[in-house]
């Protein structure tokens, strides 16, 4: 199996008449050297740009002033910085939803405890339209995968028209 970054380098780049992809990044702070910091780099020569936002205030600010082309929201994003105990994840997911065109979503959920809580949850995010569900502990090859697989079903291996 190739390298994540091999498999990155080898996806053809795009044509600069295409516009990019923007990645929402919605996601607690992450220690450096995390999958959610390495992924920006390795898909910025693909032409997705990630947008970081560590609260869901945060992400709301930036989905009302730039086109969000995928999304990628952690149920346990805080909804503000200084109250960390409130969920920002959900409120995010709403507001995505209720866009003109959502993008597709990835949810990264806390790894569930019984499989029945697994099923239903994972149930729960597909019935809400979610593309895919990743469980933490995240790994940088599911994440590369699940945005080839966004890419190719979703924008038909193109980027979006300008």
């Amino acid at each position: 199996r190739a390298h994540p970054e091999e498999a990155v380098r080898n996806e053809p780049m795009p044509s600069r008449s295409r516009s990019r992809l923007t990645l929402l990044l919605s996601c607690p702070r992450q220690d450096s050297g995390s999958v959610v910091e390495q992924l920006p780099r390795l898909l910025e020569p693909l032409g997705i740009g990630a947008r970081h936002a560590s609260t869901g205030s945060e992400a709301t600010r930036i989905i009302e002033h730039e086109p969000i082309h995928i999304a990628m929201v952690d149920l346990a994003t805080p909804l503000h910085e200084r109250d960390t105990r409130s969920a920002g994840g959900g409120r995010v997911l709403q507001i995505l939803r209720r866009l003109d065109s959502p993008p597709p979503t990835v949810i990264v959920r806390p790894r569930q405890a019984a499989p029945r809580d697994s099923a239903r949850s994972l149930s729960e995010a597909l019935r809400e339209g979610a593309f895919a569900v990743v469980d933490q502990p995240l790994h940088l090859e599911t994440l590369l995968e699940v945005m080839r697989r966004i890419v190719r079903r979703h924008y038909a291996d193109h980027w979006p028209a300008a």
